[in-house]
């Protein structure tokens, strides 16, 4: 007779201290599907997953009870994906009580005063609150939010309706805040900032972009014992003169944004360099031009480490005095800055030797000569963005191969890198992030050398590539296991094959593949089955695809937050079928031809969490205003758009080519 014998579970002999650590490791690697399968692997795990977890993110406020139920010790809540959360739900996330210490309620239109206040009340213990767009909130939440006495961090941008008065109340009540953020509250004045400088002495980051505050802000404000970081983007209420009361000095000050500085000259950066010469990171962003005079500024700047000057006109006097500092950048930004050329980058990177990350994006007027430079003297730069450097030849990617081994990012969009370039480059094994886009000159012969040697890729951008096929697709989805993002729009040579290679890459949260007209449903099965964590996906222009894909994405992409189906051939069944399963927050469904107003509005009662829905301007007649309504009280934002049909090209010549990618470069989200 079979003798019965209980196998013992050897797991269950672990206790909760290994299993802690083990998750610790998880979480690190922020693996979120490991996470769920150690849960579910026994009752053990299970439970001391459940005591472990410390913070969740939910998709949808319906799941938030039981959540609650699971996790008693939630310290931190992120809500910004539920913008129709109403104060009874917040009362509900409110019974963690003193175990929350930060919540994130970005875009919660719905919450007022008497949730805030409830939420104050029951945990004591917060220290983190993120209130941004949250466009309703007056001067009553802002009186709740004062009594939060432990409160450190507060975010408020774009809270409009909150008043000097709102202000004051936190003021008053939040004496341990560090960091806060009033940008774009357009009815904060110089008096709620005087009284927060006044009463938050702990204060060491504030943001005031776009507050309409003049230089009797920068009294109080710069009295802060330990302010750290001032952002005042667009305040052009603050001039010269303002930057005059800097001369009384302000050791602390590490980081300053004056980015949209119209008003301000090199009189008032003058003024910086007498009252702030500990700075470490200034932005000059966007505003007049970067004079010699302005550059001399700079020169007691001894700490400076970083610098950024994008959209500012730059002389070439400036780049020589930038080159002359008497510090040592670490980084410099020059994007999109008119006047940059080969001599002006030489005087820099052959003084700041230090250099590990350098944007010269759109600066058109630098050669090879540049790349030669800047690879040679900046050997450690582990970010190169050039997007656009038309002048830059072939060879100097060669150049940043060889040179610049730690290369960890590279954007070489819109340039004239040619294969001996991507296999040069496939020497940095470190890169992480490649951008590739509209680079006419390489193929899959110098991509294979890339997914052969970088295995350390995360991101590739190989916009409009046309020249790359199925073989350099499966190279790199075969030599980049950790890969998360990749873009093959418009790389009209790719089928079905490429996208079955890059299903083994498990790890995938975004996939673009606009106007890829030779896949079909079959390699969209193949993602949906073995891209689990997929979370951006376009289909746009992949007019083979059909409900037949549509039905594993809704089995699988539990994960898939944004879609873009425009001119796909699904119809009402496929449509409903992926907008009941899965997590939809932002669709774009422009010219479904086999899509009608009654599929559309099941489809869009079916996705209940969604945030956006970009839909052809004829269907917003044929749909009941009061499912309008409905989705608008539900959080969702409709974008209607008249935009003619267009219909499927087979070839083009090279000039309508041209055209063509000109205006969706400029026109991404149409």
């Amino acid at each position: 007779m079979a003798k019965s014998m209980k196998q013992e579970n050897y797991f269950d002999l672990l206790n909760e201290e290994i299993l802690f650590l083990i998750l610790d490791h998880l979480s690190i690697e922020d693996d979120h599907l490991a996470v769920k399968s150690f849960s579910l692997s026994s009752k053990s795990f299970h439970s001391a997953e459940s005591k472990h977890r410390g913070s969740a993110k939910l998709l949808r406020p319906e799941f938030l009870p039981c959540v609650l139920r699971r996790y008693h010790f939630l310290s931190h809540l992120d809500l910004s994906l539920c913008p129709r959360i109403t104060d009874s739900q917040l009362q509900t996330a409110s019974s963690l009580g003193p175990a929350l210490r930060s919540l994130k309620l970005t875009l919660c239109r719905f919450v007022t005063g008497l949730g805030v206040s409830d939420l104050v009340s029951k945990c004591p213990n917060l220290v983190e609150l993120d209130l941004s767009n949250a466009t309703e909130l007056s001067d009553s939440a802002a009186a709740a939010i004062s009594r939060a006495r432990n409160l450190e961090r507060l975010l408020m941008v774009r809270c409009k309706r909150v008043s000097d008065m709102g202000i004051g109340c936190i003021a008053v009540g939040c004496k341990k805040l560090k960091r806060i953020s009033l940008k774009w509250c357009l009815r904060v004045t110089d008096l709620g900032v005087g009284l927060l400088a006044l009463k938050c002495k702990d204060l060491c980051s504030l943001d005031l972009s776009y507050v309409p505050i003049t230089e009797k802000s920068l009294t109080p404000i710069l009295q802060l014992s330990y302010l750290e970081d001032l952002v005042l983007v667009g305040c052009l209420g603050i001039d010269d003169d303002g930057l005059a009361f800097l001369d009384k000095g302000h050791t602390m000050l590490k980081t300053l944004d004056l980015s949209n500085r119209q008003n301000i000259s090199h009189t008032g950066i003058a003024n910086l360099t007498r009252g702030a010469g500990c700075l470490k990171e200034i932005i000059l962003a966007y505003g007049s031009a970067v004079t010699l005079d302005v550059a001399k500024c700079l020169e007691n700047f001894s700490m400076l480490q970083c610098l950024s000057l994008d959209g500012s006109p730059v002389t070439c006097s400036a780049l020589r005095m930038i080159g002359n500092l008497s510090c040592s950048l670490r980084e410099l930004s020059l994007s999109k800055c008119s006047g940059v050329t080969d001599e002006g980058i030489a005087c820099i990177v052959r003084k700041h030797t230090q250099l590990r990350k350098l944007d010269i994006t759109c600066c058109r007027k630098i050669s090879v000569v540049s790349i030669d430079c800047i690879t040679s003297s900046c050997t450690a730069l582990t970010s190169l963005k050039m997007e656009a450097c038309s002048r830059i030849s072939a060879d100097a990617f060669v150049f940043i191969g060889q040179r610049c081994r730690v290369l960890e990012e590279l954007d070489a969009t819109d340039n004239n890198i040619d294969d001996e370039g991507l296999k040069s480059i496939s020497r940095c094994s470190r890169l992480s992030c490649f951008k590739l886009g509209i680079c006419l000159g390489i193929s899959d012969e110098g991509l294979i050398q890339v997914g052969m040697r970088c295995s350390q890729l995360k991101e590739i951008d190989l916009y409009r590539a046309i020249r790359i096929s199925d073989e350099g697709i499966a190279s790199i989805a075969q030599g980049c296991p950790i890969l998360e993002l990749i873009n093959i729009a418009y790389c009209d040579q790719v089928t079905d094959v490429s996208l079955i290679s890059l299903s083994k890459c498990w790890r995938l949260k975004a996939l673009e593949a606009r106007g890829c007209s030779l896949i079909t449903s079959k390699g969209l099965a193949s993602i949906a089955a073995g891209c689990g964590q997929l979370m951006v996906l376009d289909i746009k222009k992949c007019y083979k695809i059909n409900n037949s894909g549509m039905i594993p994405l809704a089995r699988h992409s539990l994960n898939l937050k944004q879609i873009n189906l425009s001119y796909c051939s699904v119809t009402d069944a496929g449509l409903l079928a992926l907008a009941s399963r899965s997590p939809l927050q932002n669709i774009t469904i422009l010219h479904l031809a086999g899509l009608s107003p009654n599929g559309l509005a099941a489809a869009l009662l079916a996705c209940r969490g969604l945030k956006k829905a970009k839909i052809h301007e004829s269907f917003k007649a044929m749909l009941p205003q009061s499912l309008l309504n409905h989705m608008e009280s539900r959080g969702c934002i409709f974008h209607w758009r008249d935009k003619a049909f267009q219909p499927q090209v087979i070839s083009l010549d090279k000039s309508l080519f041209l055209c063509l990618i000109t205006n969706d470069r400029e026109n991404p989200n149409h």
